[in-house]
Parts: structure tokens; C-alpha cells; sequence
């Protein structure tokens, strides 16, 4: 039986973000299956589905490299609004440690169709809390959750080893032993990791932090992803007061602690954050394929500083952007990120340090380097068919025809897409989620968050 077929058509710019940096004026995309076949101008195929991109920009997919999907549900309280990380994270631990899997399931749609209503066609997520009661499936449950969607999506099975009564930073009631958190490791990869080309689900291993785990778990971890052939995550350079805790505890700085057990060689790697990482550190890095996931807007809020972006590029170090979770930033807005990226380093390292197009190489085929994926991040043949197509036609981009694609971070009040498609399905149609119902999605999770909220 013959794949369905969709032809995406007259672009305003067609963007391709391929090696060659294509922008095409009125182009065109065909697509059969889950795959895209053909990309030029005045194609001529038949298409089972059309979409007149007439008046839009269309991109790659954008792919978001951390995030913490069950944040959303604590987002903008009061009392962690302007706290610094360590003191954020003291203050809601112990509202987290309340969470159910309805609420995994939740949180998990509103973060992930946040980031498809923004452009975002494949997400990590980072959930490393699991209380003692009720959390036996909390990444089975996401994963249900993103099917719903059709996002792809890498659960990333995070852990904490390291409580309080042994010098750490989360509760106890929310730390698991390192032979039960392997397990559950070694069952997940199994029951979910698909490694093919165009796979909509894989699998991480993801301890939380050096302030969070224990030398031993992060050890087992290298040797088992090697073993599974899976990627390994974690948060690392945050802060200062992260740095401060690596020398004290470990007479190391943070990178070095990492290499000491077995996370800085193999090139399967991404960090979160890297904040403060200097050049000799950042030179290994790219040797090694040691990814980075910048979160702009986290480090921003949570005023940790600002991760030095053009000196990992320009020593290979492979990045990708990500929203962060969104106690921390507090927005799952992928088209915001970007703008927020591109503009920081303008303060970072120079005006004309981070263009636009930067940006979104950054978004798209820099995110897929770091998820470890050649099969996503740019429009040519032979790659799945992940598309996000912004309208470009209203008041708030007049007179910014001059750069159409530029205009997505230069201008516009709505971050939302006409069109988001992931592995060639239509997932967001004229800006409103196509498999599920967003208002009542929201009721729901303001539910919950206020129940969460009430410690009840």
C-alpha cells in the first residue's frame, strides 16, 4: 500500500537548514510517509494533502534538548520567583515530591504541545524525582503522553541517589538506591529505546546532578550506556555555587569530576546549562563530541549567566537550545528561545556574535547533533518529515519582508505555527493542536497545580 503523500507548497521562504544553508523562494516540500522525498521549486507531483505555504516561513522542525516537562505545573510561584537556583530548587522539591502520574501525564502534554504549538517537533525531557509512592511508571506515562501528541520525543530516565543526610541537595523521600535505579534503566531502554532511523522514541540515561547523585551512579551509568548503546545527560556548570560544591566535595571543577567518571570520551554525551566552562575545557569538549543544551532564558531567569555559545562553536563543540523546565523559565516557547538566544550573545560575546540564521542552526541541526540524530534538523531528501511553517503575513511583520526568515525573532507577537507536522502527520493545524483538546488540557493541569500547591 502506497504511503500517504503531502506536498507543502510556495513558501515564502522555504528555509532548509541543510549543509548547503538553502532558503528557497516559493518552495516547495513533497513528502510520502514519514519521509521527505523531494524539496525545490514548482514541484510537480500529485499529493494526497496540500498546504498552500503562501505568505509563510517554512523551517526544519526545531528540537529541544532539555526541558522538565513536570514543571509546568509549578510555574511562576511567587516565593521562587526571584530565587537563585539553589534556593529555587530547596523551595520546590517539596512541592514536586507531591506529584502523580496523572499529573506526569499532564504536565507532559502541556510541555510538549507548548513546544508544538512554537515550532518544536522533538523534545528530551529530564525527570529525574520519583516518589516513594505512585512513580514505578512516570516515563512510561510520558511517553503514552507524547504518543497522544505525536511528538518525538527522548525520555531521558533521570535519577537522584545523593539526599540531604548525605550531603545533597533534594529530600530523601525523593532519592532511589543506585541498583534500583539501573533497573528501572536497563527495562526502559529495553521496553522503549528504538535506535532505527525516524524513530519516535529513545531512551537516556540521566542522573540529575553532581550536587544530587553519588560518584557511584554516575560511574554504572557511563558503563551501562556504552553497554546499551544508548546517550547519557545530565546538568552540569549551572552556577557558581555548583562549581563551589565540585571543588569542596570533590577537589575538582565540574567538567573535570564528569571525566574522572567516564562521561567525557565516548562522544555520547550532553550537558545541560555549561555556564561555566572554560576554553581548555570547552577545546576537549568538541574533541570529544561532548554535547552542550543551552537554555538562554533559565540561565536568565534564574540569573545564573550567560554559557559561553560562540566559544564552544568555534572550538566544535556540538549545541543544541533548549527551554528548560518551566518552573525555570517559566515558558516552553522553542520560537521564543531562539529569539532569546540570538540576543543574548549579542550582550555575551559581540552585536554580531549570533545572527538569526545562527540561531536557528542552532534549533534545528544543532539540536540533532547533540540527540545524536542525522536523521532530523534539516529539509532534504531522505529526512523524516518534521516542519514547523510560520505565518509571516500579519500587522505585527509589516515592513519586515526585506528578511522573511529573520522577521521570526526580529518581529511578531505570536510564537505560534500555522502548520507543525512531525514524521509527515499534521499535529498542529492553523495554530490550535490537532490530537488534543489544549483548553481542556489546561483546566486540568490548573487543577492540579493548585492541588499541588495546597500540599493536599
Amino acid at each position: 500500500m502506497k504511503s500517504r503523500s503531502m506536498l507543502i507548497k510556495n513558501a515564502l521562504v522555504l528555509a532548509t537548514m541543510d549543509g548547503a544553508g538553502r532558503e528557497i523562494k516559493g518552495g516547495d516540500v513533497y513528502i510520502e510517509g514519514p519521509e521527505i522525498k523531494k524539496v525545490g521549486r514548482n514541484l510537480k507531483v500529485h499529493a494526497d494533502t496540500v498546504i498552500d505555504a503562501r505568505n509563510c516561513v517554512v523551517l526544519p522542525g526545531f528540537v529541544n534538548t532539555h526541558h522538565h516537562l513536570y514543571q509546568t505545573l509549578t510555574r511562576n510561584l511567587p516565593a521562587a520567583q526571584d530565587s537563585k537556583l539553589f534556593d529555587w530548587l530547596l523551595y520546590l522539591y517539596d512541592i514536586w515530591a507531591r506529584i502523580t502520574p496523572g499529573d506526569v501525564y499532564d504536565s507532559t502534554q502541556v510541555g510538549l504541545g507548548e513546544l508544538l504549538l512554537t515550532g518544536c517537533t522533538t523534545s528530551s525531557d529530564h525527570l529525574y524525582l520519583f516518589p516513594e509512592k505512585g512513580s514505578a511508571h512516570f516515563i512510561d506515562t510520558q511517553i503514552e503522553a507524547a504518543r497522544e501528541l505525536g511528538m518525538r520525543f527522548h525520555a531521558t530516565r533521570g535519577s537522584m541517589s545523593r539526599g540531604r543526610s548525605k550531603g545533597g541537595l533534594p529530600p530523601d523521600s525523593v532519592v532511589q538506591s543506585e541498583n534500583f535505579i539501573m533497573k528501572d534503566c536497563e527495562r526502559l531502554v529495553r521496553k522503549f529505546h528504538d535506535a532505527k532511523d525516524f524513530a519516535m522514541t529513545r531512551v537516556a540515561l540521566a542522573p540529575c546532578s553532581p550536587f544530587s547523585v553519588t560518584t557511584e551512579l554516575l560511574k554504572l551509568t557511563a558503563e551501562m550506556a556504552k553497554s546499551w548503546g544508548v546517550r547519557m545527560h545530565t546538568h552540569l556548570a549551572e552556577t557558581r555555587d555548583e562549581e563551589d560544591f565540585c571543588r569542596k566535595l570533590f577537589k575538582m571543577r565540574p567538567l573535570e569530576y564528569m571525566e574522572s567518571v567516564g562521561w567525557v570520551s565516548e562522544g555520547n554525551a550532553w550537558f545541560a546549562h555549561c555556564v561555566y566552562i572554560n576554553e581548555a575545557e570547552a577545546k576537549k569538549m568538541g574533541r570529544t563530541r561532548t554535547g552542550v543544551a543551552h537554555c538562554p532564558c533559565s540561565n536568565l531567569r534564574l540569573g545564573s549567566g550567560i554559557a559561553p555559545v560562540r566559544m564552544f562553536l568555534d572550538h566544535k563543540v556540538p549545541v543544541g537550545l533548549a527551554v528548560d523546565g518551566s518552573a525555570s523559565n517559566d515558558s516552553s516557547d522553542m520560537l521564543g528561545e531562539i529569539r532569546q538566544c540570538m540576543l543574548v550573545h549579542r550582550v555575551k560575546s559581540g552585536v554580531e556574535s549570533m545572527p538569526a540564521r545562527d540561531a536557528f542552526a542552532l534549533a534545528t541541526r544543532g539540536g540533532a547533533s547533540v540527540l545524536g540524530r542525522t536523521d532530523i534538523g534539516s529539509i532534504e531528501p531522505g529526512k523524516a518529515a518534521d516542519i514547523a511553517v510560520f505565518d509571516v503575513s500579519g500587522l505585527d511583520f509589516a515592513g519586515s519582508k526585506a528578511d522573511p526568515l529573520a522577521s521570526l525573532l526580529f518581529c511578531g507577537a505570536s510564537h505560534r505555527t500555522k502548520y507543525t507536522i512531525v514524521n509527515g502527520k499534521v499535529v498542529v493545524k492553523e495554530g490550535r493542536l490537532v490530537n488534543v483538546d489544549e483548553f481542556k488540557l489546561a483546566e486540568r493541569a490548573d487543577k492540579a497545580a493548585a492541588r499541588l500547591l495546597r500540599g493536599k
